[in-house]
């Protein structure tokens, strides 16, 4: 009897003694004198992110860590990521890293007034996203589009310019989903708020009139002013005259110079000869452009020229602009009756 009891005895102070070495190593930081980034793939397995743990010398006995995980129902509930190790976490911490998905996030931002191309580049320089898309071919991006849009002849201007956080395993085309979506909700908000009496037939219109707007100007408290004009010239029927429409047509074409030949050339872009909105925007829009579109100022301004220094003159008279021209304009500009006056930008 008392070599059961001792035996019993034994058995419970080995396995306290087990349980107080576990919880001490469990909850005793990690090998880690600095920051490091580990990396758990889609479809990878934890044996090899706590066997590359374990080479590092960053953890001791990944073994338990698995039969903790196994033992608790766990095992096969961490996610795939990669994730920062901080100096102080410990094997514990490491687990509920891996199992509440905390992983790394990086950004990338988009650029009011960019082009879906140079959004694409801005996605495709990021080394951790996962690149889907050839930035050229617009063709692979219009399923994106179908369902809202009604498959548009370009996706130009259907993206959010904004911040966007991302984590590896995402790729180019998630991005773009979100950014659509992020469009599509801005726009809706906007359109509800719109002035009365608007030249559009319906958003995607006032989504083009925001791209003219983004371009021709950078000057927030100028925006509304600048889609007043546009607005007034749609109603009276006058032709929009504005450069950046001409210079989105030309492409590659364009080498920095605007000419009296590219006002004349032939595009669906070429406002100086087509009457009303270009076919698609010129560019990604952000909401402050979109809300100046649909809330345009009041006025009788038909002209404007930029003034050099990032802002604009307006006049209400083609005479009155034309002396705009010559005081703001350098000598040499071809001069017109273009709401932008010429080839200003």
């Amino acid at each position: 009897m008392r070599l059961l009891l001792a035996l019993v005895l034994g058995c419970v102070m080995v396995t306290a003694a087990l349980a107080l070495g576990f919880r001490n190593w469990i909850d005793a930081p990690l090998n880690l004198s600095r920051s490091e980034a580990v990396e758990l793939p889609q479809g990878g397995n934890l044996r090899g992110l706590l066997s590359d743990l374990e080479s590092r010398g960053i953890l001791m006995h990944p073994f338990l860590l698995r039969c903790y995980l196994r033992i608790e129902g766990n095992a096969n509930k961490v996610r795939a990521g990669e994730y920062r190790l901080e100096p102080g976490i410990t094997a514990r911490g490491l687990i509920a890293k891996l199992l509440s998905g905390d992983v790394v996030e990086y950004a990338v931002t988009v650029v009011e007034g960019t082009t879906v191309a140079s959004m694409l580049a801005e996605f495709h320089a990021q080394p951790k996203l996962r690149r889907t898309l050839d930035s050229a071919d617009h063709a692979l991006l219009r399923p994106l589009l179908d369902e809202t849009f009604g498959g548009r002849p370009t996706p130009e201007g259907l993206f959010f310019p904004d911040t966007y956080h991302f984590h590896l395993g995402m790729s180019d085309r998630d991005l773009l989903l979100l950014s659509h979506k992020r469009l599509v909700r801005v726009l809706d908000e906007e359109w509800s708020k719109r002035a009365d009496g608007l030249p559009y037939k319906d958003a995607y219109e006032a989504l083009v009139m925001a791209s003219l707007v983004e371009r021709e100007t950078g000057k927030a408290s100028e925006r509304a002013a600048i889609s007043g004009v546009f607005v007034r010239r749609l109603q009276k029927g006058m032709l929009l005259q504005t450069d950046p429409a001409v210079i989105y047509g030309l492409g590659d074409a364009f080498d920095g110079n605007l000419t009296r030949a590219h006002l004349r050339s032939p595009s669906p872009y070429n406002t100086y000869l087509n009457p009303g909105l270009p076919p698609t925007p010129i560019a990604l829009p952000g909401r402050a452009a979109i809300h100046a579109a649909l809330n345009p100022a009041a006025g009788e301004a038909l002209y404007f020229v930029a003034r050099g220094d990032g802002s604009h003159h307006f006049s209400a008279t083609l005479a009155e602009h034309n002396r705009a021209v010559q005081k703001y304009q350098r000598a040499g500009r071809p001069k017109s009756s273009a709401a932008t006056g010429g080839t200003t930008q």
